[in-house]
């Protein structure tokens, strides 16, 4: 069956249904389907974001739940299913909060998730959610026969927006100016491509001299906020949700769009920097086909350092699961 103007979301927690009302908002596709394990939830928020659409500033966007035989005709699938840190046990004394606890979990979730979708189709764009993302991502895209570069994670999205937002209010300046990305894990080894870094042209080196802030530029405070940025806001609401939903839906965009555009997503890297059998975050073209192109961009030897301490990281995290290419 051809694919529809269509997208389908799965899991509606708290994430996945801040996606649909984004994804509504956004305007991105004519039909929207969900999908959740608990089909009255499923129903509920469907229902909910569907009496949305008769308003003036909204698209006549159609919205609904059901299985995952709505996966059969989509152009992009968001998976946003599984576990959440707080369903985790307490963090013991010193202890700090990483994804990578929510592995074992996900993992379980992912493979329910991947057998269900490729029952109806292998032409979707995938865009991945669920955490610990970078391990979600490698075990969805090199263990269900699933086109290799159908299948996107999220990545440091999420961390490239919360990057920019900080970036921007020391300089007081519009976030969108701000041009750089966080690479590696999306988690606690994310860093900063600060030899990348600019805003609109003007080079890392000379931003004060420019924007004269209150206070010169700290690189180390920055990097470290934008990692710690997760923690505050779990521990003010409870969970995150808004910033990665726009993320996603930044993704899907790209691909509905066919944009080619240029977002640090997360994929399974082919031999770059060295590095091979794992999947973290570059520069990628994002296009209707999902990523046509990984940029190994030129790091110094610091970012090439911590590019490499993320990579083996997620290494050892596969390993320990089992799920490493081959190992299973």
């Amino acid at each position: 069956m051809s694919t529809k103007n269509k997208l389908v979301i799965v899991g509606m927690g708290h994430v996945g249904a801040a996606v649909l009302n984004r994804a509504i908002a956004f305007q991105l596709v004519s039909e929207i389907a969900v999908i959740d394990i608990d089909e009255k939830k499923a129903y509920g928020e469907a229902l909910d974001a569907s009496h949305s659409t008769p308003c003036n500033y909204s698209q006549n966007i159609k919205v609904y739940s059901g299985g995952y035989e709505e996966c059969r005709d989509a152009r992009v699938i968001i998976i946003a299913a599984g576990f959440a840190g707080r369903s985790l046990p307490p963090l013991k004394p010193g202890e700090t909060r990483d994804r990578l606890r929510l592995a074992d979990r996900n993992i379980k979730v992912v493979h329910d998730v991947m057998t269900s979708i490729t029952k109806y189709t292998k032409e979707a764009v995938i865009i991945m959610i669920s955490n610990p993302l970078d391990i979600t991502t490698y075990y969805a895209a090199n263990f269900f026969e699933y086109p290799l570069d159908r299948l996107i994670g999220t990545g440091t999205t999420l961390e490239t927006l919360r990057f920019q937002r900080i970036l921007a209010d020391h300089y007081q300046i519009d976030g969108k100016n701000v041009n750089g990305f966080m690479l590696g894990e999306h988690g606690k080894s994310a860093f900063v491509a600060w030899s990348l870094t600019s805003i609109s042209g003007i080079p890392i080196q000379q931003f004060d001299d420019y924007y004269q802030p209150a206070k010169l530029l700290d690189r180390d405070a920055i990097s470290e906020e934008v990692i710690r940025a997760a923690s505050d806001i779990v521990d003010n609401k409870g969970w995150t949700n808004y910033g990665i939903a726009m993320g996603a839906c930044r993704i899907a965009k790209a691909v509905l769009f066919n944009e080619r555009s240029i977002l640090p997503v997360s994929t399974t890297l082919q031999g770059e920097y060295g590095i091979s059998n794992v999947a973290l975050s570059l520069p990628c073209l994002v296009t209707e086909n999902g990523v046509e192109q990984r940029f190994a961009v030129p790091l110094n030897e610091e970012e090439l350092i911590k590019l490499k301490k993320s990579a083996a990281t997620l290494n050892d995290t596969l390993r320990r699961h089992q799920i490493l290419k081959g190992k299973v």
